[in-house]
């Protein structure tokens, strides 16, 4: 099967609310046998930011994002059941993103990954205040922090809470991670905020954090959390 073929039916099929052409393309790749983190990674991931991009730029109305992200969102959920469990790191995640809901479907992938690589995962989508995020974080004994998905608009909301973090010193081991969402769009913002770890995509942050669990950002590198 032709994978731009592939990807342009199954877009076509979620815009449009076709429900049963969608689901029959998904069929189709996994009876060519096409592993589940495979489906997440070349299918769902970049069919989704082809239709955050669309979106954003005007190009498809908002019915045809409504479908397209519900749908998506239900192919999602059902492909987590098949991806293959590993042994247990005893690492605790908690993941976050913006408040939309195409942000919340990457970060929810992102989730999926980190869990199924052996991760036991918190995802509390967007919209959580930064005192609670921090409290749950601390109460809980957060390893890693994600920030999957974030837009624009919650930038500032994002740097607050990684300089509150590094101000109090809770979990002074986390580490946190980013991607998707504005980062992929502006060069260097992850630095400047004082990410530990950022990525492109769902799978490259899960494959950095199981490569890199020990890297941090340097002090000297920080603008935010520094007096």
């Amino acid at each position: 099967m032709r994978r731009d073929v592939i990807l342009e039916r199954f877009f076509t099929g979620l815009i449009s609310g076709d429900r049963n052409e969608s689901r029959r393309v998904l069929e189709e790749i996994l009876d060519a046998d096409c592993e589940p983190v495979e489906v997440i990674s070349r299918l769902f991931w970049p069919t989704l930011e082809r239709i955050q991009n669309l979106y954003r730029s005007d190009e498809i109305s908002a019915m045809a994002h409504h479908y397209s992200t519900r749908l998506l969102r239900a192919m999602v959920d059902q492909m987590q059941m098949r991806l293959p469990i590993s042994e247990r790191l005893g690492k605790k995640a908690m993941v976050l993103c913006g408040p939309e809901e195409s942000e919340e479907l990457g970060a929810q992938m992102t989730s999926d990954l980190l869990e199924a690589a052996g991760y036991d995962v918190y995802f509390s989508g967007g919209g959580i205040a930064n005192d609670e995020i921090v409290e749950e974080i601390g109460k809980m004994n957060t390893d890693l922090l994600v920030v999957f998905g974030v837009t624009p608009s919650a930038v500032p909301f994002t740097r607050l809470l990684i300089d509150q973090l590094r101000s109090i010193g809770v979990c002074p081991n986390l580490q946190i991670a980013v991607g998707g969402g504005v980062f992929n769009r502006a060069e260097g913002l992850a630095q400047e905020i004082g990410a530990d770890l950022w990525a492109l995509t769902p799978e490259e942050l899960c494959q950095r954090v199981l490569d890199e669990p020990a890297k941090r950002m340097d002090e000297n590198q920080r603008t935010v959390g520094r007096r």
